[in-house]
């Protein structure tokens, strides 16, 4: 009998892992964009005004060259407004923070009346040589990453701060960053980490090289993008990490994604593709 019982137990303990491996995420493609985008590295969706905004590149991935631009699409895939805002250098991750879109470019974050369509201002970050992505907590705070200094940094009111960088903090190469009430949850040589208050960064989940793109979609559960052409499903308290997407064969990118939370689709910008892809998410336990 008490053979009986403790198989019994260990039968019940072991059905919380089985659901969880149990566990499937899919994307399936629901349009593609035309191709007259130019180089777009990152979409951002915003629920206030259901509209996609796309930061084009359209040119070198790093280049200050003031070819830069953002366009205006409709949840649909139709382009409302190729050149909405134009004369940026390189602009890559975005965040919306009252009636403000801002957009990390180069070396500055630069900041966009959504309603004039027009550039407020354009925020120097000292030292910024390759801003990559950025997030803006609800006071306000924006977190914008540079790759290529290896730091992430704070802008808050105007003025910019180092928050994490190489030699303190052991960032190696931040791209996707995305704030949560629980921490900054950063995306760096092909993980997922979260930053404590002290400045500590611990691993949540290996996913693969090229981490670019963060979104959340419920409780731990996360979409996390890879430039080269992969899009994953990661539980960050597991670390599990399952590939949902791969067009590496077509060659076409998976940068800085999009998220319909709501509606569950995903966007995913194919940078040299030129267009936006949407994907239908539907995760079943």
């Amino acid at each position: 009998m008490k053979l009986k019982a403790a198989i019994l137990c260990l039968s019940c303990a072991a059905l919380p892992l089985l659901r969880v491996s149990a566990q499937t995420a899919t994307l399936e493609k629901k349009w593609d964009s035309d191709t007259t985008l130019r180089v777009p590295e990152s979409v951002y969706f915003d629920a206030k005004s259901n509209v996609l905004f796309i930061a084009n590149i359209d040119g070198a991935p790093w280049a200050n060259d003031g070819k830069g631009f953002i366009s205006k699409m409709s949840p649909d895939g139709k382009i409302s407004n190729l050149h909405w805002v134009e004369g940026l250098n390189s602009p890559k991750g975005m965040g919306i923070r009252g009636n403000r879109l801002y957009v990390a470019d180069m070396s500055e974050v630069v900041e966009i009346d959504i309603a004039k369509g027009a550039v407020v201002t354009k925020h120097a970050i000292p030292d910024a040589v390759n801003l990559n992505d950025l997030t803006i907590d609800p006071k306000g705070v924006v977190y914008v990453t540079d790759s290529k200094k290896k730091k992430v940094h704070t802008l808050i009111n105007g003025k910019s701060a180092v928050l994490l960088d190489s030699a303190a903090n052991g960032v190696k190469g931040p791209n996707g960053v995305l704030w949560r009430p629980d921490g900054l949850l950063l995306l760096d040589a092909g993980a997922v980490y979260r930053a404590g208050k002290d400045g500590k960064l611990t691993k949540l989940a290996d996913v693969a090289r090229g981490t670019d793109g963060i979104e959340h979609v419920q409780g731990d559960e996360y979409i996390v993008s890879c430039w080269q052409g992969e899009v994953f499903y990661v539980n960050i308290k597991t670390g599990a990490a399952s590939k949902m997407l791969d067009t590496q064969a077509n060659k076409l990118q998976t940068a800085d994604i999009g998220y319909d939370a709501k509606k569950k689709i995903v966007y995913v910008p194919t940078f040299f593709g030129n267009n936006v892809s949407a994907y239908q998410l539907t995760v079943t336990k």
